[in-house]
């Protein structure tokens, strides 16, 4: 089972005073909300994505290349009986 994410902790009062107090009289940079800042990271921007393809995990067609027809064709069959197996609806 995948791990869930941990929720990211906000910032302390303290920790938030500080920075505002800063920014005001300018030792720091201001800093924009989350809806109006454009950093990206340039990996994940060249992938395509954030986590991008697993390097070792095989996709459909690549598994099915490594087979061969006959089981391939094995495979299908096998799959065909499952599906018709299950009991109908109406």
């Amino acid at each position: 089972m995948p791990s869930k994410k941990r929720p990211k902790l906000r910032e302390d009062m303290a920790e938030t005073a500080r920075r505002v107090f800063l920014e005001s009289i300018g030792e720091a940079p201001k800093t924009l909300p989350p809806e109006e800042r454009t950093e990206k990271n340039p990996e994940a921007v060249r992938r395509g994505r954030k986590g991008g393809k697993k390097g070792g995990a095989k996709g459909g067609e690549e598994r099915a290349a490594e087979l061969s027809k006959r089981r391939r064709v094995a495979i299908a069959r096998k799959a065909i009986k499952a599906r018709w197996k299950k009991p109908r609806s109406n």
